[in-house]
């Protein structure tokens, strides 16, 4: 029988109990869940990981304009661009993501990890890690299987839909699992592997979802970008053994009740925030007429 994913301390608890690897229930859940040999979840995981570099390397090789126009070949003009701000890794992990998350935008095939408006931020840190630490393939999946385990719990204890809990719930869960995945693949104890989810949370507590034009572009694009960010921000702090002090658990409820309390107009309904702007309004409109002509175009036909 599987552990069932309530929490976080359950989690810990059983892979001490047993001596056994933090991704080893996640394991035993998907066989269990879905009635597959562990061959056959491996096979999954290798295919899935496969689909998140083909996203990164469609992102920054083909062209990525949305129909709206939001969407521009963003992550090409970053990866390409002379000037660093901070390092050249850095630029990199920052078009990796964008670049996986424009393809979602313009209906190329990505991964919902957890859900498809956050599928530039595993793509993005999970291909640039590997390529940094030379690690392979079977350590970067049991990274994914320990992602897949925090996204378990913070579904059940919050919510990873932003219709449900706004933005925090999608960037935010696919951050804090990516922050999970680093620091376990990096090598860091349970713990760590679990201050790193709590801190990636405490720095998006309160994401709103407001996508102009209702299409998961404005802002989602470049959240995935920063979150991604936050999440390898929070993989070192948590790696070099500081404290989050709030215990993970405690941090995912946390996020569920703002998620409670946080109006429906900041839920993926794009009747506020950014969507609401003046000029949100105006690409609203245009997206709207645009749309009209298609279809009356397709009538015609």
């Amino acid at each position: 029988m599987s552990i069932l994913f309530e929490s976080f301390v359950s989690w810990k608890q059983d892979c001490q109990d047993r001596s056994i690897k933090l991704y080893e229930p996640v394991i035993e859940y998907e066989i269990q869940q879905k009635n597959k040999t562990e061959e056959e979840i491996w096979d999954g995981l290798q295919k899935a990981y496969e689909v998140m570099k083909e996203a990164v390397q469609t992102g920054l090789t083909e062209n990525m304009t949305s129909r709206s126009g939001m969407i521009n070949n963003g992550a090409k003009k970053v990866y390409n661009n002379p000037i660093t701000v901070l390092s050249k890794e850095f630029q990199v992990l920052i078009s990796r993501a964008l670049a996986a998350k424009e393809v979602n935008s313009c209906m190329g095939r990505v991964v919902a990890a957890p859900t498809a408006g956050a599928s530039g931020i595993l793509p993005g840190t999970l291909v640039t890690l590997q390529e940094l630490h030379q690690l392979d393939d079977r350590k970067i999946l049991e990274g994914l299987l320990v992602g897949a385990g925090i996204a378990l719990i913070m579904e059940q204890k919050a919510s990873i839909s932003g219709a449900v809990g706004g933005c925090q719930a999608e960037t935010g869960s696919a951050g804090a699992m990516a922050a999970g995945a680093i620091v376990y693949c990096l090598g860091g104890s349970i713990d760590q592997v679990f201050n790193a989810v709590a801190i990636t949370v405490q720095c998006m507590l309160g994401l709103v979802c407001d996508p102009v034009a209702g299409l998961v572009e404005v802002p989602c694009v470049v959240r995935n970008a920063s979150a991604a960010a936050i999440a390898n921000s929070s993989a070192q702090i948590a790696i070099s053994d500081v404290s989050s002090v709030i215990p993970v658990d405690e941090c995912v409820e946390a996020m569920g009740e703002i998620g409670q309390a946080m109006e429906s107009r900041y839920k993926e309904t794009a009747e506020g925030g950014l969507a609401t702007t003046p000029t949100g309004r105006s690409i609203a409109k245009k997206v709207l007429i645009h749309d009209i002509e298609i279809l009356d175009d397709d009538t015609d036909n």
